[in-house]
């Protein structure tokens, strides 16, 4: 039984479906459901911290906002009452540490995520957080 559900999301297609199973899950058990976008602040760190910066991290911060406040209203339709999280960092790391801060018991999360050039740079979200997480964790595939 589950009774705090994390989904990330992103906004790509994959982070959709994960939504859906996410929500279907909390139906299911009755759980509280939470979702998290992370800004990736990583894909900053070789720009100078000036203008064009604060205008790309701003562009992604408001980018979050548009897509949690949308998947709060799709969770909303179904009768799921969903609380969003917007963070910043390396987006496998955030999402442990909330879902560990939230004491959550299942995190869902995507098998692929918006780019795969940052699963390139990066790594991947969803491989991340699978090695790295004590907490269930359901990958959703497409």
């Amino acid at each position: 039984m589950f009774h705090k559900v994390l989904v990330a999301i992103d906004g790509s297609s994959q982070s959709l479906k994960s939504l859906e199973r996410a929500i279907d899950e909390a139906k299911i058990w009755n759980a509280e459901l939470h979702a998290i976008y992370v800004v990736e602040i990583g894909l900053f760190s070789s720009l100078p911290v000036d203008n064009t910066w604060e205008v790309m991290y701003s562009l992604l911060e408001k980018e979050g906002k548009e897509i949690l406040s949308a998947a709060t209203k799709n969770a909303a339709d179904v009768g799921v009452e969903m609380t969003f999280h917007l963070k910043q960092g390396h987006a496998g790391q955030e999402i442990i540490t909330l879902a560990e801060e939230l004491d959550a018991d299942l995190i869902v999360v995507g098998s692929l995520g918006k780019s795969n050039i940052e699963r390139l740079l990066l790594g991947s979200v969803s491989s991340f957080v699978v090695m790295n997480s004590r907490i269930t964790t359901m990958v959703v595939r497409q």
